[in-house]
């Protein structure tokens, strides 16, 4: 591990340490007892349902990437991208940030294409991830709001319209970001090459290379029919996730955690927010932020808060590790190696002069 990847790990751990020492110092009376004796009458059924829904969830990834991969490799198979996928959020869920890399680099490999192209698919695919969520979030704020006011504190549905705004300007903002590097995404990063270039790290290049896969990744989306169905993918995908959340909430039996659906993508939300915060192996943000949902939104008592947020988390983002590890070892793969081959690629793209 370099310096770099040290420094921002320990950045993470004490945050999250402060973090977990005001949650906890919140809960003075917390009882462990009563979290050991919660987390031991789980309905595992439900968590079975909930895991399978996540990985059906991957297979809609691989489906949408092979959408993506239309104007390159029309007769690349949706099939063979599952592996390369649930590889590599195996890589993110026990490297961390090291191991984003590695789906874009094994699927670059297999497709025999340049590792920057997927790095573009990459981009593009987080747009199309927050714009889905937002979609969902934003229909169940405005169009149900009987169901957003049904929890314990309806007076916070002021707020969810405020941030269901803040998500479509957000959501806005991308949009018109693209569309600008979609038409003069060169100019922009020549622009950057030569306004940052006497920085050290050679930050003006990598800006530039960064907004060179943008582009290169904008031009995947070639014509109307092959949006919607990135857009549709994308949704179902993400509603796929709501459903595995509540199939966990619901499997404490308890009206504490009767959480409907469109109520679940505030859960949804909380988890993504906090996965910015993220130890290898051990997470740490998106339970916390999860768990703060719970106790704040919905009146969980905080045991049983700390248990299904946890449950949430090794859910889906850990679920996946068991395949994913026989999966690498079926096709003689090492996380590891494979992240820093990723990053390696990486550093000779950006290293490499632009064409």
């Amino acid at each position: 591990m370099d310096k770099k990847r040290i420094l921002v790990t320990t950045a993470i751990f004490l945050v999250l340490t402060v973090l977990v020492y005001f949650q906890f110092r919140e809960w003075r009376a917390f009882d462990w007892g009563k979290f050991r004796n919660l987390s031991q009458q789980i309905r595992w059924f439900h968590v079975l349902h909930a895991v399978a829904w996540i990985y059906f969830g991957y297979v809609l990834r691989a489906i949408r990437w092979k959408i993506f991969l239309l104007p390159v490799r029309p007769k690349a198979s949706w099939t063979g991208l599952i592996a390369p996928t649930i590889i590599g959020f195996t890589g993110l869920a026990l490297l961390g940030r090291p191991g984003e890399l590695i789906r874009p680099y094994l699927i670059s490999k297999r497709e025999n294409l340049p590792f920057s192209s997927q790095m573009g698919v990459w981009a593009i695919e987080r747009i199309f991830d927050f714009g889905a969520f937002t979609i969902l979030m934003v229909f169940a704020i405005f169009f149900l709001p009987a169901a957003m006011q049904s929890i314990p504190h309806p007076e916070y549905y002021h707020k969810f319209r405020i941030g269901g705004f803040v998500l479509m300007g957000l959501v806005a903002g991308l949009a018109a970001a693209a569309a600008v590097v979609g038409r003069s995404g060169e100019a922009i990063a020549a622009w950057f090459e030569r306004r940052f270039a006497h920085l050290a790290a050679n930050l003006g290049h990598r800006i530039a290379e960064r907004i060179r896969e943008f582009g290169a990744g904008l031009r995947i989306v070639h014509g109307p029919i092959s949006l919607a169905l990135s857009i549709l993918v994308s949704v179902a995908m993400w509603f796929v996730i709501a459903v595995a959340y509540q199939e966990v909430t619901h499997s404490y039996g308890t009206d504490a955690l009767d959480i409907t659906r469109p109520q679940v993508l505030l859960l949804m939300g909380a988890s993504i927010f906090g996965s910015m915060l993220q130890l290898p192996g051990i997470g740490g943000g998106s339970q916390v932020a999860t768990i703060k949902a719970l106790t704040a939104i919905f009146d969980v008592p905080p045991e049983m808060a700390a248990s299904c947020g946890i449950l949430l988390w090794l859910v889906t983002f850990v679920a996946v590790v068991p395949l994913g590890l026989a999966l690498a070892h079926h096709e003689r793969l090492s996380l590891r190696k494979l992240s820093e081959e990723s990053h390696r690629a990486e550093e000779e793209e950006i290293a490499a002069p632009p064409t």
